[in-house]
């Protein structure tokens, strides 16, 4: 019995000394899988093309039926701001390797919800946005798309007192759509 415990020990000692080997190799292990990763990489997951160095981001006009005078430098000013902080993309004027064009399609808000005495109880602000993305280094990830989110709100409440908020919300989410779509190759 006193020695199959000392036998059971000697090899549990055995497998410790192989799983530490194995655990100090693996920080070697992860930086050469990255590195053997073709494209550019950033912990944000943006996924760059290799040679893209600048990003253009053009002025979305506002087509919407309703128009929000802020909406479309606060959609274009985010953009540049998500571009700019999460990749290594230098924000040129026009003709960067990648290229975000596109218009304000929806500005809409409407009842999204009845009460049980069929009163509104909410309401729903709904922001689309068309989208073209060109890239130079790249032509085959181009893509031209509509991008649609939407914030609710309750129906009490007075909507100039809510929009600038919702707004912002919405612009966010649509930025992180483009980004995702445009550099995120999940």
């Amino acid at each position: 019995m006193k020695t199959r415990a000392i036998s059971k020990a000697k090899s549990l000692r055995a497998k410790a000394g192989r799983l530490g080997r194995l655990a100090a190799h693996l920080p070697l292990l992860a930086l050469l899988l990255l590195a053997g990763c073709s494209g550019g990489y950033s912990f944000t997951g943006a996924s760059i093309p290799p040679g893209a160095k600048t990003i253009s981001v053009a002025t979305f006009p506002n087509y919407a039926a309703t128009v929000n005078p802020q909406l479309s430098q606060k959609l274009t000013d985010d953009l540049v701001q998500m571009f700019s902080s999460q990749t290594s993309l230098t924000v040129a004027n026009d003709n960067g390797d990648l290229q975000i064009s596109g218009e304000i399609t929806g500005y809409d808000t409407r009842a999204s919800a009845l009460s049980s005495s069929d009163e509104v109880s909410m309401n729903r602000l709904t922001i689309s946005i068309r989208v073209r993305f060109v890239n130079q280094i790249d032509p085959d990830a181009d893509f031209e798309q509509t991008f649609s989110r939407y914030r609710d709100y309750a129906a009490s409440q007075d909507f100039s007192s809510v929009e600038s908020g919702l707004m912002a919300e919405i612009v966010s989410e649509l930025c992180e759509d483009v980004f995702n779509k445009a550099v995120v190759n999940w």
